[in-house]
């Protein structure tokens, strides 16, 4: 499979050269003229409920943090009244407002009705090998739960057992709130979905804790998990996100497999080498939420976490007269975990896109998780290899026209060939003042029309060898595109 990035594949991330298929780092930076707020990595580490923040001077002024927090509130709810002003009118900046210290995304849970099932076909689909299980073989006789990575990427997919049966638990569940009426219910009302987004902080009961005081609903109060063969230790907790979907706080020095109480699993002997098989996903760059209501639901996320506003879009940057939506995307100090969060639009003429998600999901919940890879090109044609042989399909490819018009929009971003390669592959471009953004999304991934992946490959925006969080945007030239491709695959439903 490798093969097919041979003589005719560019990477975007490789190294300039004499080639005009490459593209460098300094190219795509290049166009970040305008000036940014200074790199939120420089702030110090403290285990506080309120962020301090830093000024110039490298001197701690509690007050100004407070006030910034007080004109966030005051900016969500002057937008409440007045509406969203859009792409064109939003001036983005970073208050470094986090109530708790934010790392990074730790994990994604999805729970399912056939945990075995579902995480090899995205084993097989993303290249991600099964690294930790926590079944009946472990002592779980309650659920069973299998995580897979790839570099910092983690999926867990969980599913209950039946408790109609004569064996006693061994040893308590990892997580002690997931039971098998929480389970079936979730399942039953929205199938294949995500459970939980698990985030890295400082300090999971100092999150919990700061967040219930700000507002969040309390789901599961600080549990020690103690991993009986190291002796190290993992603090988890959680509070409600949207719908059924909790955030997940996650703390501690464990450096084992995801969680204490998972075993390690490592391939048998007979197989094939688990990086042979990837195909170069790294991390997750953002999880996308559907809502009834975006200024509540970001109101209410935004009170107790701290996030600043990092985007919004609004129907009319969208530019297709069919259908859709509004959109805000909320991001930590360190802008690494991005929350963006969706609403439909009424009185179009077809239905929603973020409405039809909602009627199939039976309430808000996660739209679409936002993997990163570092070479776009030879992952998507590995995953597209696999598409009809038990991997994930994707959206339809943008006409002719698209491509044709690519380098008018983007200039000399990337090479003729690299342009003829998107097309080829069916790879969205697009770009802002900092950086450019490649993004591509697969059909649902389960029965429902519900949840689906979008693979992306972020270039430019690079400090000190460590890229920006959502360098390039969130392809908002690329939402008329994207609109008219989902707005054709549902059409296809109705037959």
């Amino acid at each position: 499979m490798a093969a097919a990035s041979s003589a005719r594949h560019a990477s975007l991330s490789s190294p300039p050269s004499s080639s005009s298929s490459s593209i460098s780092q300094s190219r795509a930076t290049a166009a970040a003229a305008s000036p940014r707020s200074p790199s939120p990595r420089s702030s110090p580490r403290r285990s506080s409920s309120v962020l301090e923040h830093t000024d110039r001077a490298g001197k701690v002024d509690v007050g100004k943090e407070i006030e910034q927090q007080r004109r966030q509130r005051q900016d969500l709810e002057s937008k409440a009244k007045s509406g969203l002003v859009g792409f064109d009118k939003f001036v983005r900046s970073n208050p470094l407002t986090d109530r708790f210290k934010v790392l990074c995304f730790h994990h994604v849970e999805l729970w399912c009705g056939d945990a075995t099932n579902t995480w090899r076909r995205f084993s097989w689909g993303l290249g991600m090998p099964l690294v930790a299980k926590s079944d009946q073989t472990t002592g779980n006789h309650v659920y069973c739960s299998y995580a897979l990575q790839s570099e910092e990427l983690v999926l867990v997919f969980s599913a209950p057992y039946s408790d109609k049966h004569r064996y006693q638990p061994a040893s308590p569940p990892p997580h002690p709130a997931m039971t098998k009426p929480a389970m079936l219910d979730f399942f039953d009302a929205h199938g294949l979905a995500v459970r939980a987004v698990g985030v890295r902080v400082e300090d999971a009961a100092t999150a919990f804790r700061t967040s219930v005081e700000h507002g969040a609903i309390a789901v599961l109060e600080p549990t020690t998990m103690h991993d009986v063969h190291s002796g190290q230790e993992l603090v988890l907790s959680e509070v409600a996100l949207y719908g059924d979907v909790v955030l997940r706080f996650v703390s501690g020095g464990f450096d084992g497999p995801f969680l204490p109480g998972y075993e390690r699993v490592s391939p048998p002997p007979f197989s094939s080498s688990p990086s042979g098989l990837g195909v170069g996903l790294c991390r997750l760059d953002h999880a996308v939420g559907n809502v009834h209501n975006l200024l509540d639901a970001a109101r209410y996320v935004a009170g107790f976490t701290g996030f600043h506003e990092f985007a919004e879009f609004t129907a009319e940057d969208i530019g297709t007269c069919e259908s859709g939506l509004n959109s805000m995307v909320l991001a930590s100090n360190n802008e690494m975990v991005l929350l963006p969060m969706n609403e439909p639009v009424h009185g179009t003429r077809r239905k929603s896109q973020i409405q039809t998600y909602l009627d199939h999901n039976e309430g808000p919940g996660l739209q679409h998780l936002a993997i990163s890879c570092r070479d776009i090109f030879h992952t998507l044609r590995e995953m597209r290899m696999r598409s009809h042989i038990g991997g994930f399909e994707f959206m339809p490819r943008p006409n002719k026209k698209y491509y044709r018009d690519l380098p008018e929009r983007i200039g000399s971003s990337l090479t003729p060939e690299q342009v003829e390669m998107c097309e080829e592959l069916g790879i969205l471009v697009d770009k802002d003042d900092q950086g450019i953004l490649l993004q591509i999304f697969t059909k649902p991934v389960g029965d429902r029309p519900t949840l689906f992946l979008e693979i992306i490959q972020r270039v430019g925006c690079m400090e000190e060898n460590v890229q920006r969080g959502g360098c390039g945007g969130f392809g908002k030239g690329n939402f008329a595109a994207l609109f008219k491709s989902i707005e054709d695959y549902e059409k296809t439903l109705e037959r």
